[in-house]
């Protein structure tokens, strides 16, 4: 009997890869909560706690409070997928793509300006531009993410049964979220 005929009817138990799925992701969050941890430690290293006084701070709260709302979306996108509400689904998943594209044009209005008053050369420019581009560089991966899943999500591809390409890139979500959530007060307020 050849080695062939052993594993051509082999089928991995779904509840081994969706764990396996799990685990993966969260070793991929950790290592990149380790990467923002990097870059917050290098802004508290290189400039301390100090923070122009031109920083336009009720419009980096509204840009926390549109990422913040687009999270609960993400989070009622899921869950409508959990219980094979796919209108809802579609509606909550596109709901937070547009919030997220939002906060994406928001971060580039606040970078146009920001590059006039604190320019990259400078300890706090450096800072903020170093932070901004990498939660910005995680939002646009997030949004993509996002977007094949709503694709998918047409096209049928997930149910109550099987979710966990919504699940996995609704966490991921979650995670950019709980960066900017750091992010926030590390170069608007201290």
């Amino acid at each position: 009997m050849s080695t062939e005929t052993v594993h051509s009817g082999f089928r991995p138990d779904m509840s081994v890869v969706a764990r396996a799925n799990r685990i993966g992701l969260w070793l991929f969050l950790v290592s990149e909560t380790f990467l923002f941890g990097a870059f917050l430690s290098a802004r508290y290293f290189s400039s301390g706690t100090l923070k122009p006084d031109e920083l336009n701070q009720g419009f980096a709260l509204a840009l926390t409070i549109i990422l913040l709302l687009s999270s609960i979306s993400a989070y009622l996108a899921e869950t409508a997928m959990r219980y094979n509400h796919r209108r809802k689904f579609i509606f909550f998943m596109s709901l937070t793509i547009g919030m997220g594209l939002l906060f994406l044009v928001g971060v580039g209005t606040e970078i146009s300006e920001a590059i006039h008053l604190y320019p990259p050369e400078t300890q706090y420019g450096t800072s903020y531009f170093m932070l901004i581009g990498l939660h910005a560089f995680h939002v646009v991966t997030g949004l993509t993410a996002l977007g094949i899943a709503l694709f998918l999500g047409i096209k049928g591809h997930f149910s109550s049964d099987d979710y966990w390409g919504v699940e996995g890139v609704v966490k991921y979500w979650h995670f950019v979220d709980l960066a900017w959530v750091i992010i926030y007060p590390t170069l608007y307020l201290f």
